[in-house]
C-alpha cells in the first residue's frame, strides 16, 4: 500500500472527520483522481513535439499518456480538427497516491522561489488546478536529454463538497499553500 494512502486511512480520516464535524466517516473527503494535462501549442508546426511529450509525461507519472487532439479548427492559429496538440494522462488510486507523494515531497520543493500554493485555485466543488512552468523538477525527467523545458497542468479531483472540505484535506496531507494575510 502506498504511504500517503495508508496515513490516510489510519490518520488523516479520522482527524478530518474532528476537524470538519462529520457524523458519518462516508463523508470524509478523499481524494478521487489526478489528472495532468500538458499542452503543446508549436505541435501544429511539429507533431514530433507531441511524442516527446507524451514520453516525459509517462515518465513523470509512470502510466502511459495519451495524445489529446484539437475539437475545432481555427483557422487564425492554423489548426485543423483532430490535430495531436498536446497529452495527458488520468492516475486513479495507487499510481495517484504514488504520483502525489512524490509531487509534495520531491517536486514542489524543487520549483524555484516557491513561496507556497495559491489556494486560489479551487472551482468551487472542492477540486484544486495547479500549473507548473517547469516539468524538470521531476526527478523521473533526465535534465540532458531535454529538447525544450515545458508547462503541466495538474488538477486534483476530490469528494469534497465544498473548497473549505478541499483546503483540509489538501492540508492534511502536507500540500504547502500560501497563509492568506488579513491587513
Amino acid at each position: 500500500m502506498s504511504r500517503l494512502l495508508e496515513e490516510y486511512k489510519n490518520n488523516i480520516k479520522s482527524d478530518l472527520m474532528s476537524k470538519l464535524k462529520l457524523k458519518n466517516i462516508h463523508e470524509v473527503p478523499k481524494i478521487n483522481k489526478i489528472v495532468l494535462n500538458m499542452g503543446i501549442g508549436e505541435a501544429k508546426d511539429d507533431s514530433k513535439l507531441v511524442d516527446k511529450a507524451v514520453e516525459d509525461l509517462s515518465l513523470i507519472t509512470g502510466q502511459k499518456a495519451i495524445k489529446t487532439k484539437a475539437r475545432k479548427a481555427i483557422s487564425g492559429f492554423k489548426i485543423r480538427a483532430g490535430m495531436p496538440l498536446g497529452a495527458k494522462v488520468t492516475l486513479r488510486n495507487k499510481m495517484m497516491y504514488e504520483f502525489l507523494d512524490r509531487l509534495i515531497n520531491i517536486a514542489i520543493p524543487r520549483i524555484r522561489d516557491f513561496r507556497g500554493l495559491s489556494p486560489n485555485g479551487f472551482d468551487g466543488n472542492g477540486n484544486y488546478s495547479m500549473g507548473i512552468k517547469e516539468h524538470i523538477i521531476f526527478p523521473e525527467i533526465n535534465f540532458d536529454k531535454v529538447d525544450k523545458v515545458r508547462g503541466l497542468d495538474i488538477t486534483i479531483c476530490t469528494s469534497a463538497k465544498n473548497n473549505n472540505m478541499a483546503i483540509q484535506l489538501l492540508k492534511s496531507f502536507n500540500m504547502p499553500f500560501v497563509e492568506k494575510n488579513i491587513n
